[in-house]
């Protein structure tokens, strides 16, 4: 059941006629509580050791085995880390039923049939909303295995036991440009577990790399499961594995696709149609056979976190997957997060990188603005949107004949209006809402509540004038096109993203994640406006930061082929040095340090406790918190709501997600009005 208090499994006597279709798997009809309820078949077994009476089922809904025995364990270790329960999680984990899907594929057999759902008609007892077996540990804890350049150590404990068989033959393509990168591929074609993190250079073929990953594994005769962050990236990493091992080989699992083509490809996956799914963060829980690969691409995109109770990460179930199953496991991104790098430091993944040589004559020149040679030639490049630098940048490459990529933060005309008179940002008179321009002639419209002002007037001086506080990508479109008339110049942003342009002149306006790929790579990379992103109140604006800003960077040509990147910003700021070195590791390393001086996360686990004062406060009251944990707060939240944080040590986390989780059992049960969310690991604090 959904509830926290009703979090475990419960039995049920199966009847006669329905003991065939009574698989572990199957979706079932069950009377809870005077209610018919939809509920999971888990387990069946002959006797149940409940002295009680027990009812009986009422309907099995399918006969389809819909959740693997691997994923109902998965998913009772997620809810066990998030504090949540196994009803929101399995929620996630399988898509809901399509019928007429399932009646389609009804004549076709299954690839195959999963050894513990053979049972007889005698058994009399089945498991229905909860799993029930102890959660088993998680990566926090996880012993360090060998990956990369010590691909060759033996499998994880508990993997079961491989026959002999010669070793395939893989073609390490791409990943010969960094040391690890072949014997890590090496040890996915021999059925072995390594576990890396990969820091991509510049201008790398992510994609194709990770088809070479996969194919690698599918030769050593196992599965993989890849997920990215958005449909840009699924449909690159499509392609990819499309023509390293031909259709039919993968299929694409993402809630985009709706409900019957995304329930056919979960299904086509369970029947072990296809070794391989790749999705977005949907397909983090799909039913792979005989697992030998999980991997995430970018997982630093906020995209990876799902929004739903128990609000996981990909990334997180993934490497609990991979600890459950003994799979190998591939981080990998043009930027490394802090996550990423604790997983380095202490040992549970190794680093395939690329040496500095290699580094170098990939990466384009990079250049920033605010830095003392530049400033001494051009005093207003500290204020100026646009320097000289970074002008006179977009004008050569122009003239060279090569596409130009600008990216701005911010999307839309004028984001943000102030009054040209006294600088007084100019508020909606209703809801004091950021009043924006949507274009040149449009009258002024609040950003929360719609309202247009067309008659504002500033409240501090009466002024009528509005200027520009920020600029967006349209209006930025605007201003470039007029500098440099004659030349084509794309947008690509949230209303319209472009996968690929020309490799001739022009210019490309995008914001951050709708970078499209130009023919060749871009001539020339500006980065606008760095203060909107290094300057929000967040505890991964840096890391954020230079992981947009890598992002557009890798577009760029090598700097033998003439590829610059210009960010506007001072030469001495941490992320700014980490690009111009192009040095991603650094960065994560001297972050992760930083929160662990400060005790922040990943250094240490943290808990958010969200809702009305009053229900914060009982659920608190209500919980046995670990040695040593500290309750900071409260902070305010949305909607009238505060927000306390729990902060533990790594070693505590356990303790701490089972703490709050019974707390919230305890509330439930005595059906207490005010919901409260409990969010383990959030990616915002403030």
């Amino acid at each position: 059941m959904p509830l926290p208090h009703l979090d475990r499994p419960f039995d049920y006597l199966v009847p006669a006629e329905l003991a065939a279709d009574a698989v572990p798997g199957v979706r079932v009809k069950v009377r809870f509580a005077g209610q018919l309820v939809d509920g999971w078949l888990l387990e069946r077994a002959d006797d149940s050791g409940h002295t009680g009476r027990l009812a009986y089922l009422e309907k099995v809904v399918s006969p389809e085995p819909v959740l693997a025995p691997e994923i109902a364990r998965l998913a009772r270790a997620v809810a066990d880390r998030y504090a949540g329960s196994l009803a929101d999680v399995l929620r996630l984990a399988v898509p809901p039923r399509h019928a007429r899907v399932e009646k389609d594929l009804c004549a076709e057999p299954a690839a195959d049939t999963p050894a513990d759902t053979a049972t007889t008609p005698d058994a009399v007892t089945a498991a229905a909303s909860s799993a029930g077996t102890p959660a088993p540990p998680t990566v926090d804890v996880a012993p360090a295995p060998s990956a990369g350049a010590a691909a060759d150590a033996p499998g994880p404990t508990g993997a079961a036991p491989r026959r002999a068989a010669p070793r395939p033959t893989v073609d390490p393509r791409g990943w010969r440009d960094y040391p690890a990168g072949p014997a890590y591929l090496r040890a996915l074609a021999d059925g072995r577990a390594p576990r890396a993190v990969w820091s991509a250079l510049a201008g790398e073929d992510w994609a194709a790399r990770y088809a070479d990953a996969v194919a690698a594994t599918v030769a050593g005769g196992r599965g993989a499961v890849i997920v990215v962050a958005d449909a840009g990236d699924l449909d690159r990493l499509d392609a990819a594995l499309t023509d390293t091992m031909g259709p039919g080989r993968h299929v694409c699992l993402s809630a985009a696709l709706g409900p019957a083509r995304r329930y056919r490809a979960f299904l086509t996956a369970r029947r072990g149609g296809a070794p391989v799914v790749i999705g977005t963060r949907a397909a983090m829980f799909a039913p792979v056979d005989r697992l030998g690969l999980v991997a995430v691409w970018d997982d630093g995109d906020d995209l990876h976190a799902e929004p739903r109770a128990p609000y996981p990460h990909a990334r997180d179930v993934l490497l609990t997957r991979a600890q459950l199953a003994g799979a190998a496991a591939l981080v990998g991104g043009y930027t490394r997060t802090a996550e990423a790098q604790l997983l380095v430091e202490t040992g549970w993944a190794r680093e395939v990188v690329a040496d500095r040589v290699t580094l170098r004559a990939r990466t384009p020149a990079i250049a920033p603005t605010g830095d003392d040679p530049q400033l001494a030639r051009d005093p207003g490049a500290a204020t100026a949107r646009l320097p000289s630098l970074a002008w006179t940048t977009a004008r050569d490459t122009l003239r060279a004949d090569a596409p130009v990529l600008v990216q701005v933060p911010r999307r839309g005309y004028l984001p943000s209006i102030s009054c040209a008179d006294c600088r007084t940002p100019a508020r909606c008179p209703h809801c004091a809402g950021p009043l924006a321009l949507p274009s040149a002639d449009g009258a002024p419209a609040c950003r929360w509540c719609g309202r247009v002002a067309a008659a504002y007037a500033c409240p501090e001086c009466g002024g009528r004038r509005l200027r520009a506080a920020v600029t967006g990508a349209r209006r930025t479109a605007e201003e470039l096109g007029r500098a440099f008339p004659g030349v084509p110049v794309r947008t690509s942003g949230r209303e319209d993203v472009l996968t690929i342009v020309p490799g001739g002149a022009g210019l490309v306006i995008a914001t951050p994640g709708a970078e499209p790929v130009a023919e060749g790579g871009y001539g020339a990379v500006l980065l606008l406006d760095s203060w909107a992103l290094l300057t929000r109140a967040d505890l991964r604006a840096g890391e954020e930061t230079l992981r947009r800003w890598l992002t557009a960077a890798a577009l760029a040509r090598p700097a033998s082929a003439g590829g610059r990147v210009v960010v506007v910003a001072d030469g001495a700021l941490a992320p700014v040095q980490a690009l111009l070195r192009w040095d991603p590791a650094w960065f994560a390393a001297r972050e992760l340090a930083e929160r662990r001086e400060l005790g922040f996360p990943p250094a240490m686990k943290m808990a958010s406790v969200t809702g009305p004062a009053a229900a914060v406060a009982d659920l608190l009251a209500e919980a046995r918190l670990p040695d040593g944990a500290e309750v900071l707060g409260p902070v305010p939240a949305d909607d009238e709501r505060e927000r306390m944080l729990v902060r533990v040590p790594r070693a505590r986390a356990v303790a701490l997600a089972e703490a709050l989780h019974t707390a919230a059992g305890v509330r439930s049960a005595r059906k207490a009005a005010d919901p409260v969310r409990l969010q383990v690991d959030p990616l915002s604090l403030f």
